[in-house]
């Protein structure tokens, strides 16, 4: 034992065999960890349908680099040496390149989390921060959406990984709430009859979950009724359109009538 301390204790350059063959594993050590993070992070790059190739490329020779200079740091202090100097300058060189591209980096970010935790995938329809519509491509710097009357919105990443996502293709079905009033003196049953005809009669409504009515207010000229049914993510749109139409039929076979609100304007006769 105390001949291999002297041997570690030898000396080459100013620096113990010890500190040497501790700097050796640690740099091999980072060496391994720094490829195993590269191939994840090409893998994640691999997912993206049609990337930004200057921006891929950007990412990862960012990210490469800040690697590489935390090997240099960690390697440096297996060695011995006093990091401190180094670790200042690259933090102020680190804070200098993050607030030059922090949106840019924040919207890298958010993407490579969505790219890996899967929140939803091009094809589905997604509502964020109340825009709705289909997600047609994802890329690093954002995320393409196309609403229902064929806007296409860019969602920056950093906000759509940051929010609250409703992914609708997820149970392949989507409710469809309508609000309608009717008049006080139409029995609540006739109405919610009337209601339930204009379902059963729509095409693209499924049968599961039931559809139901709801009394849920008194208004001042009208009662309200809110209709809730299902339909499958694709006939959402169609099926909400033609239920509207078939509330208006529905009504008027059952003689219900649909109030609105009209003002009576009486002219005195000062003669």
């Amino acid at each position: 034992m105390e001949s291999i301390s002297k041997v570690l204790a030898t000396s080459f350059g100013g620096y113990s065999l010890e500190h040497i063959l501790s700097a050796v594993i640690t740099l091999l050590v980072c060496l391994l960890a720094v490829r195993l993070i590269m191939r994840a992070v090409e893998k994640l790059m691999g997912r993206i349908k049609q990337p930004n190739e200057r921006l891929s490329r950007i990412t990862v020779n960012f990210i490469k680099a800040l690697l590489y200079l935390l090997t240099v740091i960690i390697t440096a202090g297996a060695l011995g040496l006093n990091t401190s100097s180094i670790t200042a300058i690259a933090s102020v060189l680190t804070l200098g390149l993050t607030l030059a591209t922090q949106d840019i980096m924040s919207n890298v970010a958010g993407g490579l989390i969505i790219l890996s935790t899967h929140p939803f995938s091009i094809g589905d329809v997604i509502e964020s921060d109340g825009t709705v519509g289909t997600v047609r491509d994802i890329s690093l710097n954002h995320t393409r959406i196309e609403t229902a009357d064929g806007q296409i919105i860019l969602l920056p990443n950093r906000s759509l990984s940051g929010s609250k996502i409703i992914n609708y293709t997820t149970l392949g079905r989507r409710r469809i709430v309508l609000t309608i009033g009717a008049s006080y003196d139409a029995p609540t049953e006739t109405v919610k009859n009337a209601c339930l005809d204009a379902v059963s009669s729509t095409v693209g409504i499924l049968d599961e979950p039931a559809p139901d009515v709801l009394l849920t207010a008194y208004g001042d000229s009208a009662i309200e009724y809110t209709v809730r049914c299902w339909a499958s993510v694709s006939d959402y749109w169609d099926a909400r359109n033609h239920l509207n139409e078939a509330l208006r039929e529905s009504f008027a076979k059952y003689g219900v009538e649909i109030p609105y609100n009209h003002l009576n304007v009486h002219i005195l006769d000062r003669a």
